[in-house]
């Protein structure tokens, strides 16, 4: 999971009618394909289901599938998902007392765990479980909707996580959704993120494949601007 800067392109940012279409037009540019499972209470929207999840597990078999449940009924929807995923992140404000027993769930079945947090919720939400999990989603916009703008003040939450991993010697990667461009993931990247998640900017765009290769550039370029490499990651 490991790499310098990693992309996961949001399929919730795409012509629902034409999923698969979106998927190829990012020429395997993409590191990870973003899936947002919402189910109109946790969130107000509705997105996908298991069903969208196996068909992309189907047709892209060697895809990093990266599944993101903002729901509330973990226990009827997580287990929908454990043969479609490579990972599955699960947002803290669900269930809080039963996040060990779900991330562990998530990794004896064979896959990453992540634990996500929404743009109002404190990082110390999460501290208790830093160390059983692969990823940290930052949410940087309201969960529910594509299209948002990026919200400032979650960069310093970014940049939390990073110096609790680094004091701590975790192994998680950092992930940030929401709002995010090639104008601005050059930041994201210098607060500390690992994996950013864009949607609407990359599936909007006439070329998108291009899209992902100026994105990545300008973090490449920003990174090593301020002398951060691949070394920064374990």
């Amino acid at each position: 999971m490991r790499r310098e800067f990693l992309i996961a392109p949001s399929v919730l940012g795409a012509d629902p009618l034409a999923l698969a279409e979106a998927v190829e037009s990012l020429g395997g540019r993409e590191d990870w394909l973003h899936l947002d499972i919402m189910d109109g209470h946790f969130v107000r929207n509705l997105s996908f289901g298991p069903a969208v999840a196996r068909a992309m597990r189907r047709r892209w078999p060697d895809a990093f599938i990266d599944v993101h449940l903002m729901v509330d009924r973990l226990d009827v929807v997580l287990p929908l998902f454990l043969d479609s995923a490579s990972l599955i992140t699960v947002h803290a404000e669900t269930e809080p007392q039963l996040l060990h027993a779900t991330l562990a769930s998530i990794r004896a079945a064979g896959l990453k765990a992540g634990v996500a947090i929404g743009p109002v919720t404190p990082v110390e939400a999460v501290r208790a479980v830093l160390g059983c999990v692969d990823l940290v989603l930052v949410m940087s916009v309201t969960p529910g909707f594509g299209g948002q703008g990026l919200i400032e003040d979650t960069l310093e939450r970014t940049r939390e996580l990073a110096g609790l991993r680094a004091a701590g010697g975790y192994g998680y990667l950092i992930q940030m959704d929401g709002g995010i461009n090639k104008d601005n993931a050059d930041r994201i990247a210098l607060a500390g993120c690992d994996v950013a998640v864009a949607g609407s900017a990359v599936f909007s765009s006439p070329a998108p494949a291009e899209y992902l290769d100026e994105m990545k550039l300008k973090v490449k370029e920003a990174l090593a601007h301020a002398g951060i490499g691949p070394a920064r990651q374990k």
